[in-house]
């Protein structure tokens, strides 16, 4: 599907001023509400103040809690078997309640595999082994006294958007169906610092990371990761990593697949080829048409989805609203984010909002005046390599029927004349 041009008829709100414009229409409330606490400020009374502003607030803790009045803000938790094995499954970031490109620690998702391990950081070591010449242990004490770097990168699960591969079309909010992704800053050592201080030998080519967890969840990849931007995590958005995310310490390699990002990371392994662990083995493997499976598929292609509006949020009336989304990509920056709201016949781009990072989480924003007829929002992304998200029909004409990974085929939001948004393929 080509892109087409569309020039901003008069009075579209894509050009600023005229969102501008739109926007004084909207605000015409606010500004009679500051006109009214304005009224208010010279009644030395303040008998008509609600209760907040004339009673003492609460006093300081030591650890900041968001307000009583987002409470319903919370990740949805997946289970995965149950009384079974109580420590499986995920909860999902709520992609549709937030704003801006970073994930909140708190709400960003979780997969486990046998539950969150209570580690003493004193007790925990990091081994580095196999085809080294010096091979190494290091304490969290240790690897805290090393320089540090930090990424701001997502993480994706390689089963996020799975949902979408159903035969019928999941009715549940964006973060319900894409919400196994998430976006943080990350501070660490960087893993081919440490990787110089053991020595690596000439034959190594691939290492086996292997966490502390009880399922000793582990997967391989190329050594080339290692030395271009994997870091030791010790840190997520300035504070240390909380235990559902790894602590005391995780492997980060930006633009991979999640399962990759190994947490509570005890042993590196240096090794001549993969090792093919169970867990790259029995899962993590794209299937294909003609009945094959494709296993080492890790970087994460080019996606994108709206998040406001979306499923479930609905819309009170025809008037002005902001499209907005997050897009990202495995191989790097994002350079484009477009979007359609007639299901794909025209598109048109978004603004990208500063700074866009590589293999980071970045905001799009389009404004768009609804004239409360029945629409069907898109979005489609474009990465700095060239590579564009594909439609429905191009992804599920590469893979089986069967296949729930790496799913990044493009999202639609049908949204009817009532407001009501559902989830639809197209």
């Amino acid at each position: 599907m080509k892109t087409r041009k569309l020039p901003a008829p008069a009075g579209d709100p894509s050009d600023r001023r005229n969102f501008l414009k739109h926007g004084i229409v909207s605000a015409g409330a606010v500004a009679v509400g500051a006109a009214t606490a304005k009224a208010h400020a010279a009644d030395p009374i303040g008998k008509d103040f609600p209760a907040f502003s004339v009673t003492p607030g609460a006093p300081f803790r030591g650890y900041g809690q968001p307000s009583r009045h987002e409470e319903k803000v919370l990740r949805a938790l997946t289970p995965g078997y149950g009384a079974i094995a109580p420590g499986t499954g995920s909860s999902r970031t709520p992609l549709q309640t937030l704003n801006g490109a970073l994930t909140p620690s708190g709400l960003h998702f979780e997969r486990h595999h046998n539950g969150v391990p209570d580690i003493d950081p004193a007790q925990h070591k990091l081994l580095i082994h196999g085809l080294v010449k010096k091979p190494l242990v290091f304490t969290e004490a240790a690897l805290l006294r090393y320089p540090m770097v930090s990424r701001t990168a997502f993480v994706e699960c390689a089963g996020n958007s799975g949902a979408n591969t159903l035969p019928a079309a999941p009715q549940a909010n964006c973060g319900a169906i894409h919400g196994l992704l998430s976006g943080s800053e990350w501070t660490g050592v960087s893993l081919s610092l440490l990787l110089d201080e053991a020595g690596v030998e000439p034959g190594a080519k691939w290492f086996l990371a292997e966490g502390a967890d009880s399922a000793a969840m582990s997967r391989s990849m190329l050594l080339d990761k290692a030395y271009d931007d994997a870091i030791v995590a010790l840190y997520q958005n300035g504070e240390r990593i909380r235990p559902e995310q790894g602590y005391p310490m995780r492997l980060l390699v930006p633009g991979y697949q999640g399962n990759l990002n190994v947490k509570w990371l005890r042993r590196l392994e240096l090794t001549e080829g993969p090792t093919h662990t169970k867990d790259e083995t029995s899962k993590y493997s794209m299937l294909m048409r003609d009945g094959k499976a494709r296993q080492f598929m890790f970087e994460l292609g080019v996606k994108s989805v709206i998040t406001r509006p979306s499923g479930g949020l609905g819309m009170p009336g025809a008037g002005l609203y902001e499209i907005s989304g997050l897009a990202w990509s495995g191989a790097g920056r994002i350079v484009k984010a477009e979007v359609s709201i007639d299901g794909g016949t025209s598109w048109r781009e978004a603004v990208l909002q500063a700074p866009v990072l590589s293999k980071a989480l970045t905001r799009f924003r389009l404004p768009w005046q609804w004239n409360g007829s029945p629409a069907m929002l898109q979005s489609r992304a474009t990465d700095e390599k060239g590579n564009v998200q594909p439609a429905r029909a191009e992804w599920t004409a590469q893979y089986s029927a069967a296949n729930r990974y790496h799913n990044n085929m493009i999202q639609t939001w049908a949204v009817k004349a009532d407001g009501s948004i559902s989830n639809v393929y197209l």
